[in-house]
C-alpha cells in the first residue's frame, strides 16, 4: 500500500511536470498538482519570461502530452474521440490520430503465459506454434498455430504485466481526477469522474479475453442462418482471460480491390452486402461490432465476409434503437422538430433550455443536407454536423451512438473504395422505414402496452402504502421538506461569515466582561498576581486578544 502510494505520488509529479512543459501552467498552478512540483522548478518556470510563441495548437499540445504519458493514456484519448457529447470536435481530431505502436514481447514468455493458463505444455495443446506474432497491440499480441485435429487457429495472447500497469494507471487516473476536477469542470468537461469510471470499466472487460469469446458466441448465434456473413469460432476450453484460441480465417482485406477481381468477386456488391450485414446489426439486432476498420473485415474467395477482433462492440435497447433511427427518420422528412423529440428519447438526460434554439439548429442542419446532391452527401460531414449539436446543448446519449456514427464514416470510407456511386444515406433509408413499421406494429404496440400497464399497476399497488406513510408522518408531525437554493452560494458565504464573525464579536465581549468581573473577586491567599492583576484576570485578557486577532485577520489566512 505505501509503495503503491510513493509510486503515485512519483508518477503524479512527472505528470505535473509534462504539463508545465506543454505550457499548460493553468492546470498545474490552479490545482493541488502545484504541491507536487518543486520550489525550484516553480522559480524556472517564471523566470523564462521570453518563451516562444507556441507553434502548435492547444488541442495539438494534449495530442503529444498524451503520448508521451503512455498505452493507457492513449486508450483513453482513443475512447474519447467517440464521444462527441465531452470534447470539442477540434480535440477529437487530435485524438483520432493516435496511435498504439508497440512491439512484440519475447515468445518465450508467449509461451510460458499460454503454459501456465492451460497447466500443460505448449508441445499438448499445440501441434504446431509460429514463433513469429502476426501481430502486435498494447494489451496482447496474436500468434498463428495448428491445434492436434488439424485446425488452424490464431492465439491471442496479453502481454506480461498489462494488468498490473493498467491498474496503477487507473489508480493515477483517478487520483488526477480528484486533484484537478475543479478546473475539468469548469473547462465544460463536468463529469470527469463518471468518465474515468466508465474507461475503467471498459479496460477490466478489454483485459478479460472471455468477454470477447461471449461476444463472438453471440453474434455467431444471431447469424448462424446467414450465407454471406461468418464469424471465426472461439475455442473456449483452450481460451482463458489471458489467451484466446480462434478459428483462423483465411481471406483479402476488404479493399483489396484486385485481389478481389481475381477471384471474380465484384466489389460493388461486396461493398453493398458489407453495409447491409452492419445495418441488420444495428437495426434489427441491436448488437454491433463497434470497430469495422479494413484490417478487421476480410473477404474470402466465396465473397463472404467476416469480422474478426471483438475486442469491441456496441449495444442498443429496443428504445434507443428506434430514438436513433427516428433522428434519420426526421432527417429524411426534414422535420426538425421530429428529430428534436427522437434526440430527446435518445437522450440519457437532456436539459435544454430551449427547445425551439434546438429546432432551429437542428432546422439549419437539414437545410444543408437537403441542397445536396445524393453524390455531395457524406457520412463524415453528418457525423460532424450531429456530434456538434450533441456537444452545444450538452445531450448525454448513449456511447454507443457515437460508435455508430464512427463506424459508418469508416464503412463509407471503405465503400468509396469499392464502389464509385456507394451513399450510405441510400443504404439507411430502408431500414429506418422498416424500423418505423416495427416501431407502430400491433405486436409492438401490444407490447408497449403491457409493460406501461404492469407499470401502471405496480404504481397502484404501492400508491396506497405511500401515502399512508406520508399521512403518519403528517399527523406526527414528522414529514420533513428538502429544498434547495440555487443561485445563492455566494449570499450563503457572506451570511457564514457574519454568523462566524457575530459568535467571534460575543465570545470576546463575554471574555472581556469575565476579565472586569474576575477584578471584583475575592481569591484564596495561593492565587497568584502579576503587576497586582490576578493571573486569571490575564488569562481572560489573552483570550480576549486571540480572539480580536482572529476577527481582524483575513479569511483566506485562517484557513491556511
Amino acid at each position: 500500500m505505501f509503495k503503491n502510494t510513493i509510486s503515485n505520488l512519483t508518477r503524479i509529479r512527472q505528470v505535473a511536470e509534462v504539463l508545465l512543459r506543454y505550457g499548460f501552467e493553468d492546470v498545474v498552478t490552479t490545482t493541488p498538482l502545484r504541491r507536487l512540483v518543486s520550489q525550484s522548478r516553480r522559480l524556472r518556470w517564471l523566470e523564462n519570461d521570453d518563451r516562444p510563441v507556441f507553434e502548435t495548437t492547444r488541442w495539438e499540445r494534449i495530442r503529444l502530452i498524451i503520448e508521451e504519458l503512455g498505452p493507457t493514456f492513449i486508450k483513453l484519448a482513443q475512447a474519447l474521440s467517440n464521444r462527441a457529447d465531452l470534447l470539442p470536435q477540434a480535440l477529437i481530431d487530435e485524438f483520432e490520430k493516435l496511435q498504439s505502436n508497440v512491439p512484440p514481447f519475447p515468445v518465450e514468455e508467449a509461451r510460458q503465459i499460454i503454459e501456465f493458463e492451460l497447466a500443460r505444455p505448449l508441445e499438448e495443446v499445440f501441434a504446431e506454434f509460429d514463433n513469429v506474432p502476426i501481430g502486435s497491440a498494447s494489451i496482447g499480441q496474436v500468434h498463428r498455430a495448428r491445434l492436434h485435429s488439424g485446425e488452424e487457429v490464431v492465439v491471442k495472447i496479453q502481454r506480461p504485466g498489462v494488468r498490473e500497469k493498467v491498474e496503477g494507471d487507473l489508480r493515477l487516473l483517478h487520483e488526477l481526477v480528484r486533484l484537478t476536477g475543479g478546473f475539468l469542470r469548469n473547462q465544460g468537461l463536468s463529469n470527469p469522474q463518471d468518465v474515468v469510471d466508465a474507461f475503467e470499466r471498459s479496460m477490466t472487460k478489454e483485459l478479460d479475453y472471455t468477454s470477447e469469446a461471449r461476444a463472438m458466441e453471440q453474434m455467431r448465434k444471431l447469424y448462424e442462418h446467414y450465407n454471406t456473413f461468418y464469424i471465426p469460432q472461439p475455442y473456449r476450453e483452450l481460451s482463458t482471460a489471458k489467451i484466446l484460441v480462434i478459428e483462423f480465417v483465411n481471406g483479402c482485406k476488404i479493399t483489396d480491390n484486385s485481389q478481389l477481381l481475381a477471384w471474380g468477386l465484384s466489389p460493388e456488391v461486396v461493398a453493398e452486402t458489407g453495409m447491409d450485414i452492419y445495418l441488420t446489426q444495428i437495426f434489427e439486432f441491436g448488437f454491433f461490432h463497434a470497430d469495422p476498420h479494413p484490417g478487421n473485415v476480410l473477404v474470402r474467395p466465396d465473397g463472404t465476409l467476416v469480422l474478426i477482433d471483438f475486442g469491441m462492440v456496441g449495444k442498443l435497447t429496443k428504445q434507443q434503437k428506434y430514438a436513433f433511427a427516428g433522428v434519420f427518420i426526421g432527417m429524411a422528412r426534414q422535420d426538425a422538430r421530429s428529430m428534436a423529440v427522437n434526440f430527446r428519447r435518445l437522450a440519457l438526460s437532456s436539459e435544454i433550455p430551449d427547445m425551439r434554439a434546438f429546432e432551429a439548429d437542428l432546422g439549419r442542419l437539414i437545410e444543408d443536407f437537403a441542397l445536396l446532391d445524393v453524390k455531395e452527401m457524406s457520412m463524415s460531414d453528418l457525423a460532424d454536423s450531429l456530434q456538434g449539436i450533441i456537444y452545444q446543448y450538452k445531450l448525454q446519449v448513449p456511447g454507443a451512438v457515437f460508435l455508430i456514427l464512427r463506424a459508418l464514416v469508416i464503412l463509407e470510407g471503405i465503400g468509396k473504395v469499392l464502389h464509385p456511386r456507394f451513399n450510405t444515406f441510400e443504404f439507411v433509408r430502408p431500414y429506418g422505414a422498416k424500423i418505423l413499421r416495427e416501431q407502430y406494429s400491433p405486436e409492438n404496440i401490444l407490447s408497449e402496452a403491457e409493460y406501461t400497464g404492469t407499470q401502471l399497476l405496480a404504481l397502484l399497488q404501492t400508491l396506497p402504502i405511500d401515502l399512508r406513510q406520508i399521512m403518519r408522518k403528517v399527523s406526527k408531525g414528522e414529514l420533513r421538506v428538502k429544498v434547495e437554493l440555487s443561485g445563492y452560494t455566494s449570499l450563503l458565504r457572506k451570511a457564514d461569515q457574519l454568523v462566524s464573525r457575530t459568535v467571534l464579536a460575543l465570545l470576546t465581549l463575554g471574555t472581556l466582561l469575565f476579565a472586569g468581573l474576575s477584578l471584583l473577586g475575592h481569591y484564596p491567599p495561593e492565587m497568584p498576581y502579576y503587576r497586582g492583576l490576578p493571573v486569571i484576570t490575564w488569562y481572560s485578557l489573552g483570550i480576549s486578544l486571540f480572539i480580536v486577532l482572529l476577527l481582524t485577520m483575513p479569511r483566506r489566512a485562517r484557513r491556511e
